[in-house]
């Protein structure tokens, strides 16, 4: 069980996360939209461009970094509500404490590195 003076460091560290990592999402899906939306002119059929990659190889590129930074948020987001429910550091798979330096390094685990590691496998 973590002590209330680990709880608020922890609902800070989380909350300032989630701060950077909503604008990060903004910004991508703004970069995302603009970069479409400039290549609109240019030809469909980039697949023989000399000069770079392909539009398909870069708005794809850029789609899975806004999809996995998306999920991060996503993370951090039920890490607040475990959190605000009481079951924040507490292991989803076998209920034992989620030791506090796991929970600094990686504070939107679910698990702790016994259960994690075996997962894994």
């Amino acid at each position: 069980m973590l002590t209330a003076e680990q709880q608020k460091s922890m609902r800070n560290m989380l909350a300032a996360d989630r701060d950077s990592t909503e604008s990060l999402v903004a910004q991508l899906a703004a970069d995302l939209d603009s970069f479409t939306g400039s290549r609109t002119d240019s030809a469909t059929d980039d697949e023989h461009d000399p000069e770079g990659p392909t539009l398909a190889f870069e708005r794809s590129q850029s789609a899975a970094i806004l999809g996995q930074t998306r999920e991060h948020l996503e993370q951090i987001e039920h890490a607040i509500v475990r959190l605000d429910e009481g079951d924040f550091g507490t292991c989803a798979t076998c209920g034992n404490t989620i030791p506090f330096a796991r929970l600094e390094a990686r504070p939107y685990s679910t698990q702790c590195v016994a259960c994690a590691s075996k997962a894994r496998r």
